[in-house]
């Protein structure tokens, strides 16, 4: 087992590996920006590096500053959370260059499928079901548009190196076609430094569904069952939960096969997860892997007891999978807090908390980096907290979490905290329907923001 890990990122995610490792009786180092010097992951941890200023491309994304640190403080090994250098294929190689076990995916499966093309492709191989579309990157808005006429519309071309929903542009008949092919590739080429796009069938009132997976370096998948993530804006998520309401157990049982499968082709190895779009008639189709650790992924540890960022480190370390499917025996949600005004376009609000209460009781979980005093920076992403309730039933999850969020206060700034009051209220959502689209009819409530008190 490890000695000593890096945590190569910032906020709850390195305070949540913290924990863990603490727990697991291994050394911890946490690499930091001049903005996150006062941060909780620098108290805690066992040792913090400075590695640069606040911007993330001179310090969360400098390769060669976080290696530096690893080396001086003798770790042998390198976590990288969700987001910033987790996907990335170079900094994995460079880990193991540099004799460090990179707690994550191998490069070439992060190569393999963090290329929208290139998993496609390869889940084509392993049998999994795939959205029809182009087969590889596209030539020209020409040929996007003759492949367009071929499947019919409406189509969605996306970025080949997308994520977060850049690059990606819904197409509803010939006439918008090549402008949106122009843009999305402009977008891709700005956001990623690569322009590639593919196209595929537009899946109409879809269903975000994604298996939480692990496979160790012996060959063994395994699923740890679903989340559904289908609400969401501009394809950010804004609530996840699990079992999904929308599944069955025929259907529980295909994707987790499916998932399983796309895993044992490639021989993938960590923790991951295969996401699946889910049509009205439950077909399902893949969409992407992520070959990381996800934001979501506590409600899964809530609903089967399992300590996903212990398996990380324990898969990593060369243990072997069971290879035991896991399915869920409660019924857990998580509303991610964003430091942004849902009154204002969800317009960023960084600065100081001025007065925090944090939510307990039975069933109740908060993963958060934040206290009373704490000055949210301007320059990261704006989610400050996850809040995670777990009950018996999906009925008593809602109410649970109606009950948590009126206890949530974050004075000083901004937060989706009001948001997700009136969601938990929401007719369509109480009766789990609802698809990607949830959003784009929600009317938000400003009565439900609980004004601070005055002084």
């Amino acid at each position: 087992m490890f000695k000593k890990i890096l945590i190569a990122n910032r906020g709850e995610i390195a305070m949540r590996i913290i924990r863990t490792a603490r727990e697991m009786g291994i050394k911890t180092v946490v690499v930091h920006s001049t903005a996150d010097s006062t941060s909780l992951p620098v108290r805690f941890a066992d040792e913090a590096v400075c590695i640069g200023p606040a911007a993330s491309k001179d310090s969360y994304l400098k390769i060669s500053n976080i290696i530096a640190a690893a080396e001086i403080t003798n770790a042998d090994a390198i976590h990288p959370g969700y987001g910033f250098l987790s996907e990335n294929a170079h900094f994995s190689r460079t880990c193991q260059k540099h004799g460090f076990k990179f707690i994550g995916a191998l490069p070439e499966h992060i190569e393999k499928m963090g290329d929208k093309a290139s998993a496609k492709a390869t889940m084509i191989a392993a049998g999994v079901p795939v959205v029809p579309g182009s087969e590889g990157i596209l030539e020209s808005a020409e040929q996007a548009l003759e492949l367009a006429d071929e499947m019919g519309f409406p189509v969605m071309l996306k970025a080949t190196a997308g994520g977060g929903g850049k690059g990606m542009r819904a197409v509803w008949n010939r006439e918008e076609l090549i402008s949106a092919y122009e843009s999305a590739v402009h977008e891709a080429e700005s956001a990623f430094g690569n322009g590639g796009m593919y196209l595929e069938k537009l899946i109409q009132e879809p269903r975000h569904i994604e298996i939480q997976i692990a496979g160790d370096q012996y060959g063994t998948a395994c699923h740890l069952s679903e989340r559904d993530c289908s609400i969401q804006r501009r394809h950010q998520k804004l609530m996840e939960e699990t079992p999904s309401p929308f599944m069955t157990d025929d259907l529980r049982k295909r994707m987790g096969d499916a998932a399983v499968k796309a895993a044992e082709y490639i021989g993938y190895e960590g923790v991951g997860t295969v996401e699946f779009l889910v049509d009205k008639d439950r077909n399902f189709y893949f969409m992407e892997m992520n070959t990381r650790i996800q934001v979501e992924h506590p409600i899964t540890e809530q609903v089967i007891d399992y300590d996903l960022i212990r398996e990380q480190i324990k898969l990593a370390a060369g243990e072997k999978l069971s290879g035991v499917n896991y399915f869920p025996k409660m019924h857990s949600i998580e509303c991610r807090i964003n430091a942004e005004d849902p009154y204002n376009n969800f317009r960023p609000s960084p600065g100081r908390i001025t007065n925090l209460n944090i939510p307990g009781g039975h069933g109740i979980r908060v993963d958060t980096h934040i206290y009373s005093g704490y000055q949210i920076p301007p320059n990261y992403d704006s989610m400050v907290a996850k809040l995670i309730v777990t009950a018996q039933t999906r009925e008593e999850a809602i109410n649970k979490m109606r009950r948590a969020l009126d206890e949530f206060y974050i004075e000083g700034v901004k937060t989706t905290v009001p948001f997700h009051r009136q969601l938990m209220d929401d007719p369509d959502f109480i009766a789990g329907n609802y698809t990607t689209k949830f959003m784009e009819s929600f009317e938000l409530d400003e009565s439900y923001v609980i004004e601070e008190d005055e002084d």
